[in-house]
């Protein structure tokens, strides 16, 4: 296990107390000691109070007695998993490896870049947040509160114009003729869509979650 755990990565540790060559909370003790972040579960048939708080105190992150139902675990499992994904914020990069490009332009979240022809652009955080919430949803209409919950984390209010002054201001920025736009256009009604020519998902940024399990 040991040797796994240096040679691999993994996105949760579900860990047996019961183990035939180590006690689980020893395992658990040495692994805090070289990894704090990575989730661990523990089962155990140990289910008094006792035992929990001495897993909970030696770095569990949740603690399951046996016998439990397989869905209950797999519930802890993906609870875990929400909790420890990377946090983004509106304006910041992605988290995900996604790339548009729409005419001469590229557009790479991770990187928080906006490029024409290999030339940087300069763009704003408002700018950037509002082009990434397009950017997950290409091809697919935004309503305006949809587009406001996701570029700036806050309702929308019909009095509130910024949001049309950013599609504008951006339309400047990656159309050729902004008041024919091709890519950023209205959907009467509805709101917004961008149209990109291309999405590409980098396929070192799509990981399946690993798991390791005691025997």
């Amino acid at each position: 296990m040991n040797r796994a755990l240096l040679e691999q990565c993994f996105d949760l540790m579900i860990l047996d107390v019961m183990l035939p060559d180590a006690r689980g909370f020893q395992i658990l003790s040495r692994l805090r000691l070289k990894n704090d972040t990575l989730p661990v579960i523990v089962v155990t048939a140990l289910g008094d109070d006792a035992d929990r708080i001495i897993g909970l105190e030696n770095g569990a992150d949740d603690y399951l007695p046996k016998p439990f139902n397989p869905r209950e675990l797999l519930a802890r499992i993906h609870a875990i998993l929400r909790r420890s994904r990377p946090k983004e914020v509106p304006g910041g990069p992605g988290v995900d490896g996604e790339i548009l490009r729409f005419g001469s332009l590229t557009l790479d979240l991770s990187k928080r870049s906006l490029v024409r022809d290999g030339v940087p652009i300069p763009i704003t955080t408002t700018d950037f947040a509002t082009l990434k919430a397009f950017a997950r949803y290409p091809n697919q209409a935004l309503s305006r509160e949809r587009l406001m919950q996701l570029s700036r984390g806050r309702n929308y209010e019909p009095s509130d114009r910024s949001l049309d002054v950013q599609i504008s201001r951006l339309r400047k920025i990656i159309e050729s003729d902004p008041q024919t736009p091709k890519y950023l256009q209205s959907v009467w009604g509805v709101g917004y869509v961008l149209i990109p020519d291309v999405v590409v998902k980098e396929a070192h940024e799509e990981s399946s979650a690993s798991t390791s399990m005691g025997p």
